[in-house]
C-alpha cells in the first residue's frame, strides 16, 4: 500500500473519530418539552407519588393515571411557556429550582404555594442562608446531568408555520391524553383530589410555577405603593388631669408554638420566669396564618382571618397607622426581617446588624438587643406610647443559635441547620431551649417596664405561628393554612400589667384571667389594643376586644 493511500485512510478515520465525538442528538422544541416533563414526572415528584399512593400494586390504574395527568399538565404549562429561543436557559432554571423544592418538601414536608414563594421572595440573606445546606447542594448537583442533556442536544429550525401547527399538534396531544386519563380512572382521581387537596402543592414543578405566578402578581416587585388610610376618625377618649401616660409593649414572637409553652401545661417548664410573675396566660390562641409573611400583616389589620382577603389587608393601613391618627406615637424595633408592610412610613429601627457584643455574634443577634437602647425611644414626654418588639425567637432550622449556653437545658441538642442530622427528641430539646430564652427574654421585659414609673406600662406578647418539629413527617412551617396542623397554627398569649395601667384603663384583671381560658386569635389584636389604649374609631369592633367585657366604660 502506497503512503498517499496510507495517509488518506488515517484522514478518513480521524474525520470519522471527529464526527462522532461532535455528534449531538437533534430535537425539536416540542419533543424537547415532552423529556423534561417525563424527567419532572419520574425524578422530582418523590413527595408527591408517597402522598398519593399508599400501595403502588393495588393501586396501579391510579397511579398509571396519575402519571399521564401530571406529564400532561406539565406538557400543556410548558408547551405554553418555552420557545426555541429561550427554551434551555428556562428548562435550566426550572429544574434547578424544581430540584431545590423536591429537596425541601422530601426533607421538611414543605408545600408550595404562594404564602411560602413570597416569604422566600421577600426574605433576606440571613434568613434563607441557614437554609443552604449540604444535602440541598447534593440535589442540585444531580440535577447537573438533566442539565448538561439539555445543552448537548439541539434543537431543530423550521418554518413558523411548521412550528405553529406542531405546538398545537402537541397542546392537543396533551389536552387529549389528560381527557383520556380522567375519564378512564375518574373515580379514583376525584377521590385523590376530594380527600387530599393538599397534593397540589406537592406536583413539581406545577406548584413552583402556580405559587411563583401568585405570588409575583399579588405584590410585584418594584416600589410599593401608599397605603389606603383607614381608621382616619381615631380619636383617643381624655383621660384624668395628671394621669400618667401609658407606655404598651407589644412583643411579636417568632415560631413559638403553644403545645410547647409551659404556662399551657407543656410536660416541661419552658416557661419558669414568667411563671413566677402575675401574668395573664391565654391557652387556646390561633394565628391567622402558618408563616411570618402572612401573620404579621393579618394580625395587624382590622380584616384579619375572619374577613380574609390578602389584598385589602396589604394595601392598607396597619393598627399603627390607626393609633398614630389618634395622636399615640409608635415605634417598630425589629430582631427580623422587617414589619412586612405593617409599620410603612412610620418609626422603624432594625437592630439585626447591631453591633453589641453581649447581644450579637454569628451574624444574628440574640432578642435582648431590643432592649438596648429604648430608653431613648420612649423619653418621658406627653401622650402615650406603643412599641412594637419583633423578635428572632425560635426561628428554625437553627435553634442552637436563638439562645446563649446558660439556657442549654435540655440536651442532647441539635447543633446544626441540617435537621436531617439530628434525631427528632434532640430536635424538640433544642427547640425548648430556645422557648426558656424567650421566656426570659419576656421576662426582662416586664423587669423593664416595672423600673419605668413615669408610665403605667403593659406588656402583650404573641407568636406569629406555630412550628412542625416532626409530626406527620413536617419540620418547619408555613404548610398552606387550610391544611395546617395544629403545631403551626396555635400560639402562646401573654400579658402582663402594672397596677396603675389597669386601674386606669379599668381593667377588671380578675375577669381577665377568667375570660383568658376561652377561645381567642390574632383577630383579637387590633380592636383589643384599641380599646386598651381608650382609641374610639369607626374600625374598633367591640365583638373582637378581649377586655370589653372586664373593662368599665369611662
Amino acid at each position: 500500500m502506497s503512503t498517499g493511500a496510507l495517509n488518506a485512510i488515517v484522514r478518513s478515520r480521524r474525520g470519522s473519530v471527529t464526527a462522532w465525538l461532535g455528534w449531538r442528538p437533534e430535537l425539536s422544541s416540542e419533543a424537547l418539552v415532552v423529556l423534561t416533563c417525563l424527567y419532572f414526572t419520574v425524578f422530582s415528584n418523590g413527595t408527591f407519588w408517597r402522598n398519593a399512593i399508599v400501595a403502588p400494586l393495588a393501586q396501579w390504574k391510579l397511579v398509571a393515571a396519575l402519571f399521564v395527568v401530571i406529564t400532561a399538565l406539565h406538557v400543556l404549562l410548558l408547551g405554553l411557556l418555552v420557545h426555541r429561543a429561550y427554551a434551555k436557559p428556562l428548562l435550566t432554571v426550572l429544574i434547578l429550582a424544581t430540584a431545590a423544592a423536591a429537596y425541601y418538601m422530601s426533607a421538611f414536608g414543605v408545600y408550595i404555594d404562594a404564602d411560602i414563594v413570597g416569604s422566600v421572595l421577600r426574605t433576606d440573606f440571613k434568613e434563607s442562608g441557614e437554609l443552604f445546606i449540604w444535602p440541598l447542594f447534593a440535589s442540585l448537583l444531580l440535577a447537573l446531568a438533566p442539565v448538561a442533556l439539555l445543552w448537548w442536544v439541539k434543537l431543530r429550525r423550521r418554518p413558523w408555520q411548521r412550528a405553529l401547527l406542531a405546538r398545537l399538534g402537541l397542546l392537543l396531544g396533551a389536552l387529549a391524553a389528560l381527557a383520556l386519563a380522567a375519564i378512564l380512572s375518574y373515580q379514583d382521581l376525584a377521590s385523590l383530589l376530594r380527600n387530599h387537596r393538599e397534593i397540589r402543592y406537592l406536583a413539581a414543578p406545577y406548584n413552583l410555577i402556580a405559587a411563583t405566578s401568585k405570588a409575583l402578581s399579588s405584590t410585584p416587585p418594584g416600589s410599593s405603593r401608599p397605603k389606603l388610610p383607614i381608621g382616619e376618625d381615631a380619636k383617643q377618649v381624655a383621660r384624668a388631669p395628671g394621669a400618667k401616660p401609658r407606655l404598651l409593649v407589644i412583643v411579636v414572637g417568632e415560631t413559638a408554638r403553644a403545645m410547647n409553652w409551659g404556662l399551657n401545661g407543656y410536660a416541661r417548664d419552658t416557661t419558669p420566669e414568667l411563671r413566677k410573675l402575675d401574668v395573664i396566660n391565654f391557652r387556646d390562641v390561633t394565628a391567622c396564618g402558618s408563616a411570618t409573611e402572612v401573620s404579621l400583616p393579618c394580625m395587624f389589620s382590622p380584616y384579619g382571618r375572619h374577613d380574609y382577603d390578602q389584598d385589602r389587608i396589604r394595601s392598607h393601613q396597619s393598627l399603627l397607622h390607626v393609633l398614630e391618627h389618634a395622636g399615640i406615637r409608635t415605634v417598630w424595633r425589629d430582631n427580623q426581617t422587617g414589619c412586612k408592610g405593617v409599620c410603612d412610613g412610620l418609626a422603624f429601627q432594625s437592630l439585626e446588624n447591631s453591633r453589641a457584643p453581649q447581644w450579637c455574634a454569628n451574624e444574628r443577634c440574640l432578642d435582648e438587643v431590643l432592649l438596648d437602647g429604648l430608653d431613648e425611644e420612649i423619653a418621658p414626654g406627653p401622650g402615650d406610647r406603643v412599641v412594637v418588639l419583633h423578635q428572632l425567637g425560635n426561628h428554625g432550622p437553627s435553634y442552637y443559635l436563638r439562645y446563649p449556653p446558660q439556657f442549654k437545658r435540655f440536651a442532647p441538642t441539635c447543633e446544626s441547620a441540617d435537621l436531617g442530622r439530628c434525631d427528632r427528641q434532640s430536635i424538640v430539646n433544642t427547640y425548648d431551649n430556645a422557648l426558656l430564652y424567650t421566656d426570659h427574654f419576656l421576662a426582662r421585659v416586664i423587669e423593664y417596664l416595672q423600673r419605668h414609673d413615669a408610665y403605667d406600662t403593659a406588656l402583650v406578647y404573641v407568636s406569629d405561628h406555630g412550628e412542625s418539629l416532626g409530626e406527620k413527617g413536617l419540620y418547619l412551617h408555613g404548610v398552606p393554612y387550610a391544611i395546617a396542623p395544629r403545631e403551626q397554627v396555635k400560639v402562646p398569649m401573654v400579658m402582663w400589667f402594672s397596677p396603675g395601667f389597669a386601674v386606669d384603663a379599668r381593667l377588671d384583671v380578675a375577669c381577665l384571667r377568667r375570660e383568658a381560658d376561652a377561645p381567642a386569635s390574632h383577630d383579637n389584636l387590633f380592636p383589643s389594643v384599641l380599646g386598651l389604649m381608650d382609641v374610639r374609631t369607626e374600625v374598633y369592633d367591640t365583638g373582637r376586644d378581649l377586655f370589653a367585657r372586664c373593662r368599665a366604660e369611662r
